[in-house]
């Protein structure tokens, strides 16, 4: 599955990461590489949880708005993940 993701960086140098198709889906990394590696672990991990909720996994955003207001540098990303794989079902024993 491929998502857009958001990044931001921060005063310190660092990146604050959104993922503007998973709700309250965020994470930060110190430099831009690590920010991609949470952003990629931070992504499996929310749809890993909404397939164990039995939730839809949701589809990236078509359109996605980010106020930038204040931000000196910001950096857009699409990146693909693992879809959460269904547990095998045990045989019914008859």
């Amino acid at each position: 599955m491929t998502y857009t993701v958001v990044l931001v960086r921060e005063d310190d140098g660092g990146f604050c990461v959104h993922v503007p198709a998973l709700k309250g889906c965020h994470t930060e990394g110190d430099d831009l590489p690590e920010a991609l590696r949470m952003a990629v672990e931070a992504i499996e991990c929310h749809l890993q949880s909404l397939h164990a909720h039995g939730e839809p996994l949701p589809k990236d955003a078509d359109v996605c708005s980010v106020d930038l207001r204040g931000v000196r540098e910001a950096s857009i990303y699409k990146l693909t993940v693992q879809a959460p794989v269904p547990e095998p079902q045990e045989a019914a024993v008859a």
